[in-house]
Parts: structure tokens; C-alpha cells; sequence
């Protein structure tokens, strides 16, 4: 019989990303004692490998650059955009919540915050990134869990909630490099395994309209699903699990042995998308889940080829830790990537590259040549879609290359539902004792606090600081501390 390693300690979260963090930082300062588990061997997860924005209101870099905001516009924005499927109260509460309880509560663990830029569906700037983006932001908040005396155990699968009656009282798990099975006790449990986007055979359930699309895995590895399986297991409640978060700036991993996984495409907003048919079929610069996705799904077939030229290449940043050391992209990568993957064509000439794509070649020409007509004018917007023209350049410098995007399921807007102190609820929405979950496995907080679409930053900012009242709770549950309090933004 293998050995069994015991553990015990108040608080015991499963998952190491920023809810989890949040969790246990929150945990210890209200002075209970609290261990993470992790699955993989790195931790972070999918918070670490993204941009690190997180849709804040009221902030100091908002006043520095003359942008007037409040929670009720933000708000108003936050609805329309997510429409009637979006948590009302846990949407209001996070916005109210963000100067105080996000932005300076991140900075006193070591975050700082550095630059904005705009999204769709906002009228002024709230996307906020921390320096080095998410790897910056979660570098910092796994050092303050350690630094008040958090401990995280790696390499460790969590396989089950141990209930006493109808409490949760700890978990089971096996560590995945010994097989060592691993038994923990504690006094409440939260879960935040992430979402559920690198199971494609989860997201075609959720979605099985998509079955008949190329549709690849593109959250962090270890975002199986997992503690929705957990969850459910004891009872809980899962809801709005159709709303998923597709990004179409994505090419095929070809290293991937499985050939499931996505890789994000960033940092080339001067390249123009051609359809198989050769032709432009949308403004590039609208780029997110709520207008790209459906434009490219609308294509005969669903994909697209983004067009780059030598210049062009040299910003083109990838979204996976095999192209970064820290924060700096490695960009012997990226010409690796460049020059091996099949899913990656390229030619001395435009005429070359249409046949390697195979496309029209008098269609696909005739597009380029229009798009540099408009940048050599110096036209504000290009004609046919409306693309603003300020950080692009004529395609003009070989080799030229054209990278195949497909769909990629990038977040979850739905998962586990919870009440307003992050308690799990079960089908009758009576919450299950002992146990707590945040962050994307709840589709970010409460189990749908964005509705059917993201304003960006609204995923990684409501995780992290569903994780804190997640933290806060289940320490006043064990008997530490007043539960989450925190202090609104209100104008």
C-alpha cells in the first residue's frame, strides 16, 4: 500500500493561480494557517501566463491621465456589454470594490501598476496592467503568501472533498511524481482550480455547436476542469457553462504531442486577416471574444490567415512560457515558430504567399494593395473596414508571412455557483458548509459575474479579488478574523 502524507491546517485551497493566492493571503492575515496545493510543478497558473489586466475604476493612474470614472458608469458599460446573463450584485460589487480592494491592496503586496490601455465595450481606459504583466502580478503574490507563512505543496492532483456529513472537512490527492497519496484536513476548503479550456472534450459540451469547428485548448495546462468534478462530486451547483470566451488570434501549438493546444498571438497591429477566399473580412483592431470571434466564425471555413511582413514580425509577441524567459520573449522562438510550423506559410513575394495559402491571388493582391494605398495616403482609417491606421505600415518589406488563426477557448464565464461570501451552493441555492470557491471556476466570481461577454480585465481582476472574500470568509468559518470586509469605491 503506498505511503500516505498527511497535512492539516485551517485553511486548504486547491490551486495555486490569483483567486487561490488571494485566498491565502487574505487567510493569513486574518490569522489562520493555510497550505495551497497545486497540481503542476510551475505555480500560477493561467494568471501567470496572461497580460495581467484587471478592469479597475477610480484609480490613481485613472486621475494621472485625465480620465474621469466612477462605478455607476462602469457598471452601466459592465451590463450592456455582458447583457442579462451577468450577475448584477457580484458585477456592482467587484466594481465598488477595485481602488481599494484590488489596486492598493495588490501594491501593498509588491504589485505595481504601470501602464492602461482601451477595450472594447469601455468609454474611458480600465484595463490596468501590473509591471511584467501577469507574471509580474502573480511573482508578487505568491512571495506575500509565502512571506506571511503561506505554504504551497506542488505536484499534487486533488481526486476528492472529504465530507463529514454534510460538511467539507479537507481533501485527497496524489502527488503526481511519487505516487504518494496525499490526505489533508482542515477547517474549510476553497476551491480554485481555474477553468475549464484546456479540456476541449469539456468545452464541447459546453458548446456543441462548436464540434464542427477546428476549436483549440488555450487557457493554462492545468485548467481541466478538475474542480468542477470536485464540486460537483459533493453536491455543488454548476451554472451558465455555455459562456465560453473564444479568441481568434491563435495559431496550432505545432510542438504539442496531442495537437490540442492554442498559441496566443500578440503585439501586430499592423497586420491585416484574409479569409480562404482571399479577402478582408474585418477591422483587426476589433480583436476581442465579443467581434472577432463571431466575424471569423462566420467564414466558410472558420479561419483566417494573419498577414505580416519582416518588420511587422519583429513585435509579434507568443502567449506561452516556451517563448519567454520571465517577462522578455525569447525571439529565437518566435523564428523557430516562424520557420517550422505548418500552420505558418511564407514567401518573397505577395504572389508566393498567395500560394502557399492558397488563395485567389488577384483577390488576395488587390486587398493588400488597397490597404497600402490607404497607409501611404495617410489616412486616418482605412476604407473598408474602418481600421484605424496609426500602427500600421504598408506591406512592403519580404519575407512576408501569413499565420493561420483558429478558434481558441480562452476563459470561462461560467462555472460554480456561488453566494456573495464565496460559499458553494448546491441545486436548491443553499450554500454546502465548509466549502468555498473563486476565480475561473466560478466563471471568474459568483458563477457568472460577467454574463455572456468580458469587458477584458474582468476575468483576472474578479478572480483575484474573489479569491480574497473567498479567503476572508472561509478564515471567519474556521474562526479567524470578521470575514471580508473591505471598503467601497462609491461616488
Amino acid at each position: 500500500m503506498a505511503d500516505v502524507k498527511k497535512y492539516e491546517t485551517d485553511i486548504a485551497i486547491i490551486g495555486s493561480g490569483g483567486a487561490g493566492m488571494a485566498a491565502g493571503i487574505e487567510a493569513r492575515d486574518a490569522g489562520a494557517s493555510a497550505i495551497a496545493f497545486e497540481k503542476a510543478t510551475d505555480l500560477g497558473g493561467a494568471a501567470i501566463i496572461s497580460g495581467g489586466g484587471c478592469c479597475m475604476v477610480g484609480t490613481p493612474l485613472q486621475k494621472e491621465m485625465g480620465i474621469e470614472d466612477n462605478p455607476d458608469l462602469a457598471f452601466s458599460e459592465w451590463i450592456k456589454w455582458g447583457g442579462p446573463g451577468a450577475d448584477v450584485v457580484w458585477a456592482r460589487y467587484y466594481i465598488e470594490h477595485t481602488l481599494h480592494d484590488l489596486y492598493h491592496w495588490a501594491e501593498k503586496q509588491g504589485v505595481k501598476w504601470v501602464d492602461m490601455k482601451p477595450q472594447e465595450g469601455n468609454s474611458v481606459m480600465r484595463w490596468t496592467r501590473p509591471e511584467r504583466s501577469g507574471l509580474g502580478l502573480m511573482t508578487n503574490l505568491i512571495k506575500s503568501f509565502r512571506d506571511k507563512g503561506g505554504e504551497i505543496v506542488n505536484n499534487t492532483e486533488i481526486t476528492k472533498i472529504k465530507m463529514d456529513g454534510d460538511r467539507a472537512v479537507g481533501f485527497e490527492g496524489v502527488n503526481s511524481e511519487t505516487g504518494e497519496k496525499v490526505d489533508v484536513s482542515c477547517k474549510t476548503v476553497v476551491v480554485t482550480t481555474g477553468g475549464f479550456n484546456s479540456n476541449i472534450d469539456m468545452v464541447l459540451e459546453a458548446r456543441p455547436e462548436f464540434k464542427e469547428y477546428k476549436v483549440m485548448e488555450g487557457s493554462g495546462r492545468g485548467s481541466t476542469g478538475s474542480g468542477h468534478k470536485l464540486v460537483t462530486e459533493v453536491g455543488g451547483y454548476l451554472t451558465h457553462m455555455e459562456n465560453v470566451w473564444f479568441y481568434v488570434y491563435a495559431t496550432p501549438d505545432y510542438l504539442d504531442p496531442g495537437q490540442k493546444r492554442g498559441l496566443v498571438c500578440r503585439h501586430i497591429p499592423g497586420y491585416v486577416w484574409v479569409n480562404q477566399q482571399g479577402k478582408r473580412f474585418h477591422n483587426e483592431a476589433l480583436s476581442g471574444g465579443n467581434s472577432a470571434s463571431p466575424a471569423m466564425l462566420a467564414q466558410t471555413p472558420p479561419h483566417a490567415w494573419a498577414i505580416v511582413d519582416k518588420e511587422m514580425k519583429s513585435t509579434l509577441e507568443i502567449a506561452d512560457p516556451y517563448y519567454r524567459e520571465g517577462d522578455q520573449i525569447v525571439r529565437e522562438k518566435v523564428e523557430e515558430l516562424l520557420a517550422n510550423s505548418p500552420f505558418i506559410k511564407s514567401a518573397n513575394t505577395l504572389e508566393g504567399l498567395a500560394k502557399e495559402i492558397d488563395v485567389d491571388p488577384t483577390t488576395f493582391i488587390g486587398e493588400i494593395e488597397r490597404y497600402n494605398k490607404a497607409c501611404e495616403q495617410g489616412l486616418d482609417n482605412e476604407p473598408d473596414f474602418g481600421k484605424p491606421l496609426k500602427l500600421s505600415k504598408p506591406f512592403d518589406t519580404a519575407p512576408y508571412y501569413a499565420i493561420q488563426f483558429f478558434p481558441l477557448a480562452r476563459k470561462n464565464f461560467g462555472g460554480i455557483k456561488t453566494d456573495i461570501q464565496c460559499r458553494v451552493l448546491n441545486k436548491h441555492f443553499e450554500p454546502i458548509e465548509g466549502l468555498y470557491a473563486a476565480g475561473e471556476a466560478c466563471g471568474m466570481a459568483g458563477g457568472h459575474i460577467n454574463g455572456r461577454a468580458g469587458l477584458e480585465g474582468t476575468m483576472l481582476g474578479p478572480s483575484i479579488f474573489s479569491g480574497r472574500v473567498a479567503g476572508g470568509w472561509a478564515s471567519n468559518k474556521a474562526g479567524f478574523g470578521a470575514g471580508f470586509v473591505g471598503k467601497p469605491n462609491r461616488p
